[in-house]
């Protein structure tokens, strides 16, 4: 996978590139430019959930059609998670210090923001896994349950995200 960091430095203008040698200025460049990829990355990963949400909604007439009926209410509650996750997701803070004026998120901490939204990507690639099994017969109810025990992961470390990131997480 592409680390989005390095093609965003290596698609630096003429501009950015002077800036990145002005004293005071090559930080702001530099957390512009983390920002700019943690932004990249959290609109594949909001995409990515689009996607996921997508295919949970076809699966809703395959569980009729199979009869098994009692996966179709834990299917809706999974396509309402996938659906709420995404927008958080999407728009969610950059990073910016101006996000909280009491504080400042720092280039190394905007570092750590973009670890944890890879670690976003990653369970999105299970929630693909177990998506897939649901069409398999007799398996609809637990690959279901386990989709929302997976969009639960994500959400949990999303909440996170922030919060490790500014050290306001409670231990």
């Amino acid at each position: 996978m592409v680390d989005i960091r390095e093609r965003v430095a290596e698609d630096r203008g003429l501009l950015k590139r002077i800036q990145l040698l002005i004293p005071g200025f090559a930080g702001y460049r530099r957390k512009e430019d983390l920002r700019q990829a943690d932004s990249i990355l959290r609109i594949q990963i909001a995409n990515r959930l689009k996607e996921a949400r997508l295919r949970l909604e076809g699966h809703r007439t395959t569980l009729a059609d199979n009869y098994e009926l009692k996966a179709i209410e834990p299917l809706g509650r999974a396509i309402l998670e996938a659906q709420e996750l995404e927008g958080l997701i999407r728009h969610a803070e950059q990073g910016y210090s101006g996000f909280s004026f009491a504080i400042q998120v720092k280039e190394n901490e905007l570092d750590r923001l973009y670890e944890f939204d890879l670690s976003l990507l990653e369970g999105i690639q299970s929630l693909d896994a177990r998506i897939a099994a649901i069409a398999e017969p007799g398996k609809a109810l637990p690959s279901v349950k386990e989709c929302i025990g997976i969009l639960e992961q994500v959400r949990l470390t999303f909440k996170r995200r922030i919060a490790a990131i500014t050290g306001t997480e409670v231990a």
